[in-house]
């Protein structure tokens, strides 16, 4: 029974995967732009927050148009309803699968390049690639709490 359904399940469903992966791509392009986009910025005459675009302008944290844990739940929601779609028979629409497949991957392709594209002209990194460094530590790692000239030197004479 349980190959069975394991067959039929691996047959077919193109278009509810692939309307799944549409979706999953336009959910990671929310989670990849800033909620104040500085292109639409321009347009408006308000002076809102907005990222910088110059190195003397002042640092403004990177806030998502999409929060991650709104992109989880998206996804964990999305895919179980198309998991449940797909114990309807409605939905099994035969498509000549390799046509989706191609057309998918040159649309995330596109939509990837105008993306980083857009981070590039106005210099924005959704993501953080190491732990910030801050001044005043010394090459242990260890915070100096006395000035060194305070210490007193204590010398050993070992004879």
């Amino acid at each position: 029974m349980f190959e069975k359904m394991l067959d039929r399940l691996s047959q077919g469903w193109y278009i509810i995967t692939y309307a799944l992966g549409i979706y999953h791509l336009n959910l990671f392009i929310a989670f990849l732009t800033p909620k104040i986009d500085p292109a639409m910025d321009e347009f408006e005459d308000d002076s809102g927050p907005s990222l910088p675009t110059r190195a003397n302008e002042e640092f403004r944290p990177f806030i998502r148009r999409l929060p991650e844990f709104k992109f989880w739940y998206s996804v964990i929601k999305s895919t179980l309803l198309s998991i449940f779609l797909t114990f309807f028979q409605f939905f099994d629409v035969p498509v000549f699968w390799p046509i989706l497949v191609l057309y998918f991957i040159v649309l995330f392709c596109i939509t990837m390049k105008r993306q980083i594209m857009h981070m590039i002209r106005y210099r924005y990194l959704p993501f953080t690639h190491s732990k910030p460094k801050y001044q005043g530590h010394d090459e242990s790692g260890k915070l100096s709490l006395i000035p060194e000239k305070l210490v007193p030197v204590v010398t050993q004479n070992v004879t």
